[in-house]
């Protein structure tokens, strides 16, 4: 059940993360075009930023190939099987 709290955390993250992303944005602009009036804090938010984007968040281990519900699964969310 998505009651009015869940939309509203929903909110606050998707607030969070696009703050987050112009604070970024505004540190590689200022580095790159005005890089002698850049102080520490941006070249930190520009690598903090960009080392973020390396890890790898969407992968998951895959099923045990002996896991024959394991199977299934992956067939089902791969299309290849039936619903």
């Amino acid at each position: 059940m998505a009651g009015p709290a869940r939309r509203g955390n929903g909110l606050v993250r998707m607030l969070f993360l696009t703050a987050a992303t112009g604070l970024w944005w505004w540190a590689a602009l200022r580095l790159t075009l005005q890089p002698d009036r850049a102080g520490m804090l941006e070249p930190v938010l520009v690598a903090g930023g960009w080392s973020l984007s390396l890890l790898p968040v969407h992968c998951v281990p895959r099923p045990h190939a002996a896991d024959p519900g394991a199977r299934s699964l992956l067939r089902r969310r791969s299309g290849n099987g039936r619903p």
